[in-house]
């Protein structure tokens, strides 16, 4: 029979979560979009970590392009509907670019979570991902890195499905809406500020497990925080109440103000 008390969904972001995809996914595809459309620009590894401060790729581009107006595309582009359509161009070409890379095997499975996904899985606990990244892009992230068994059985929500997006809860909220579970039992697994903004917004329990960018940023709202999910717990450790939040085993970070002790209730 399943525990009553496992979460009734846990929901994953995509990006930084299932696969460290930002330095070496995201940013090489963005970099290889302006340069075949001809565009003088280079986001470096600094750079893109203070421009993933804005959630969206689509909106990452619209910030980042309003900062330099005078120089292309923007120059060229000074009305909302044409930069809004060239926004979707370029963003579906960079999905594109992006697909390429995941499909070649380059970015691997952060460590922990097919074994994690899989836990969830056999004692009935419903899984999904929750991103603001382009849906096919996740979608394919999914079924390539993590196998058609987990696709099947894995929801996406992702890119334009919701208004809103991080640090909004509107996805985690359609989410639960969605899979017809109770906010208060869903674990959110993100890796960023954003991310657990919306996942405690939308009153859930949220664990952080850090990637490239994300490392050192405040936490202090985070149930737990990991370096990553590796061996560090499964889904038994996810029961409400359970120890794991009172006690988290060994591989959290330094930062202890981000456990959180919240016995039976979010």
């Amino acid at each position: 029979m399943r525990n009553v008390d496992y979460p009734e969904a846990l929901l994953f972001d995509c990006d930084g979560v299932l696969v460290d995809t930002e330095a070496e996914g995201h940013r090489i595809a963005f970099n290889e979009a302006f340069a075949r459309k001809g565009l003088d620009h280079t986001w470096g590894l600094e750079q893109y970590g203070v421009l993933l401060e804005t959630g969206g790729g689509k909106e990452r581009m619209d910030a980042y392009f309003k900062t330099c107006p005078d120089v292309e595309p923007y120059k060229s582009l000074t009305d909302e509907a044409s930069r809004k359509a060239f926004l979707k161009e370029m963003h579906e070409l960079k999905t594109d670019i992006f697909n390429e890379l995941i499909e070649s095997g380059k970015l691997p499975v952060r460590p922990g979570v097919s074994r994690l996904i899989n836990e969830a899985i056999e004692a009935g606990v419903k899984v999904a991902v929750c991103s603001t990244s382009n849906e096919r892009a996740v979608s394919n992230i999914v079924k390539v890195l993590l196998g058609d068994a987990i696709a099947e059985k894995m929801r996406v929500f992702a890119g334009d499905c919701v208004p809103k997006k991080k640090p909004s809860p509107d996805i985690y909220n359609l989410a639960a809406e969605t899979l017809g579970v109770s906010p208060a039992r869903c674990v959110v697994i993100e890796d960023s500020k954003i991310g657990l903004a919306a996942g405690k917004a939308a009153g859930m329990r949220v664990v952080v497990t850090e990637s490239y960018y994300t490392g050192g940023e405040d936490f202090a709202e985070a149930d737990v925080v990991f370096k990553e999910i590796g061996d560090n717990f499964g889904i038994d450790d996810l029961t409400t109440p359970g120890s794991f939040w009172l006690n988290p085993p060994p591989g959290r970070t330094t930062q202890e103000e981000g456990v959180r002790g919240l016995g039976g209730g979010v």
